[in-house]
């Protein structure tokens, strides 16, 4: 008799570890996937500046009856593109589906990625890949970049860049479209890594963190990132972009 109890007493602690097991597995199920990037919960613009165009003509003056042969060079603002810089401040919370805290961690440095898509719905995360050559064209005939020397295509020509990973898909290293924005007013090959990526609908900018480097102007920035604008003939408004932050 008391065989059969303790034989009963250790099926029922089985079964117990087994159902805990299950449910273990279950949460794991349910919760154990990857981070995706986070919406900007608090965005403060401390400047919106643009460049100036040489205003006033260069005066020419020759003798009549002569000719005058002239290479002129100017530098003019490009409309067809614009610039996110800045900085990144975070943290790793525990919360629950009400917003409520029940942990959290400030970060002394941060590191991750900030995107930036013209995109409005949800991003496909978990479909994340390098953009290709046809889907930069399609942005560039969406945004009137075709037949421009400074299109979408033309300008990310390069394929250099760090690996990292975008919601917990691996993207490798020297696999995407990439271009590096300037440091100290000069073109360089080593910080400030830009990618675009596509979800197989939309096209994703992405930038790695850096902490604090020395960016295009001589202060120190955590991101620099350029976007393209419409560039159709006639256009005079502003293409909203929708900023999404992943910290690792």
């Amino acid at each position: 008799m008391e065989r059969r109890i303790k034989k009963k007493k250790r099926l029922e602690l089985k079964f117990t570890l087994l159902s805990l097991g299950i449910v273990i597995i279950s949460l794991f199920a349910l919760f154990g996937v990857s981070a995706t990037p986070s919406g900007v919960s608090d965005l403060n613009i401390t400047s919106n500046e643009t460049g100036s165009n040489t205003s006033s003509g260069n005066l020419v003056n020759i003798s009549g009856g002569y000719i005058a042969t002239l290479n002129l060079t100017t530098t003019v603002q490009d409309p067809h593109w614009k610039a996110f810089i800045g900085w990144v401040n975070g943290a790793f919370t525990l919360d629950d589906a009400s917003g409520s805290t029940i942990y959290d961690w400030s970060l002394t440095s941060t590191n991750g990625e900030v995107y930036a898509t013209r995109d409005s719905g949800s991003i496909e995360w978990a479909s994340i890949a390098c953009a290709t050559t046809p889907q930069m064209e399609s942005e560039n005939n969406a945004l009137g970049h075709s037949n421009k020397d400074d299109n979408i295509t033309a300008t990310f020509d390069d394929t250099t860049h760090n690996a990292f990973w975008v919601a917990g898909v691996s993207i490798a290293a020297n696999s995407c479209p990439t271009l590096n924005t300037y440091v100290d007013n000069a073109s360089q090959d080593s910080t400030f890594e830009e990618m675009a990526l596509n979800d197989g609908t939309s096209l994703i900018y992405a930038t790695i963190i850096e902490n604090q480097a020395d960016g295009f102007d001589e202060n120190n920035y955590d991101f620099q990132m350029i976007v393209p604008e419409n560039a159709t003939d006639g256009f005079n408004g502003a293409t909203a972009y929708y900023l999404y932050v992943e910290i690792s």
